[in-house]
């Protein structure tokens, strides 16, 4: 009897004690799973954030990538070049008031000294003398008088007759020719007032030709010698352009820049700004 209840006794307390082993086991299993969820769930919520983030990037580098194939777009440089050839023509009806004035400043000191010879000969007419001795005083005069204005009015007549021509030829869009043309005149007329004219339209001429370089340095040439002439912020913004053919995208902003200072009143400051504006929205 003794036996079989030490027996039972014995059952019963490993019968409790696999109940109690079988409970913690359950427990243990489920904290592991409610473990596994929160880990799952926030490994979930991570990946989602980088995706976000992802997307995020990828939109930012689209409109960045979108933004410089703008700039880089044949369609705006064909804009920004009808833009130039804007300012071309602007300039070119600049150069021929300037060439106006010029031959109206030529036609006056000719009649000046067309009055002043026909007084002298007046003159000498109301004295009494002159009919005596027309003869001998023709012959005074003519070695006394001086060869130089008929000689320079020649020289104008020719200066202004390769002038024009050459100007023809860039506003036809010749810039080969007109190159050339404006060249020769730089080098035959160097001391003429039209030089600066001269050495701006040589300049663009380089610019259409896709001679961006050679643009450049003739405007800045022009810059360095006649820095006050009315065409320097053209000849400096003709430099932020051919800077933009060339990539050269800080160079171009930093000429744009100093247009601007440099010239706050002139007609291009409106274009400067735009093209600065639009270059500054391009990231590296």
């Amino acid at each position: 009897m003794r036996k079989l209840v030490l027996i039972s006794f014995c059952l019963l307390s490993v019968s409790q004690f696999a109940n109690a082993a079988l409970f913690d086991d359950k427990e243990a299993r489920q904290q592991i799973v409610d473990l596994q969820q929160k880990t799952d769930a926030q490994n979930q919520s991570i990946q989602a954030t980088l995706e976000a983030l992802k997307k995020s990037q990828q939109a930012l580098e689209q409109r960045i990538f979108s933004v410089e194939n703008v700039i880089k777009s044949q369609g705006l440089m064909d804009l920004l070049s009808q833009i130039d050839r804007l300012n071309g023509e602007l300039s070119k009806l600049k150069g021929d008031l300037e060439l106006a004035q010029h031959s109206i400043d030529v036609s006056q000191q000719r009649q000046k000294d067309l009055y002043a010879d026909t007084d002298g000969r007046l003159r000498k007419l109301e004295t009494g003398n002159g009919a005596a001795v027309p003869a001998q005083e023709n012959k005074e005069q003519a070695a006394q008088s001086p060869a130089t204005p008929p000689t320079s009015s020649a020289e104008a007549n020719a200066e202004s007759k390769a002038y024009d021509s050459a100007q023809a030829l860039f506003k036809d869009g010749k810039y080969k020719d007109a190159f050339d043309a404006f060249d020769k005149f730089l080098q035959v007329y160097s001391n003429s007032k039209l030089v600066p004219n001269a050495q701006y339209a040589l300049g663009f001429s380089q610019f259409s030709l896709k001679n961006y370089k050679a643009a450049i340095a003739t405007q800045q040439k022009l810059i360095a010698q006649f820095p006050d002439h009315p065409k320097v912020p053209e000849s400096i913004f003709n430099i932020a352009n051919s800077q933009i053919q060339l990539s050269d995208i800080e160079g171009a902003k930093k000429t744009l820049r100093d247009l601007i200072t440099q010239f706050p009143t002139s007609d291009l400051i409106p274009n400067a700004k735009r093209r600065l504006a639009v270059l500054e929205s391009i990231k590296k």
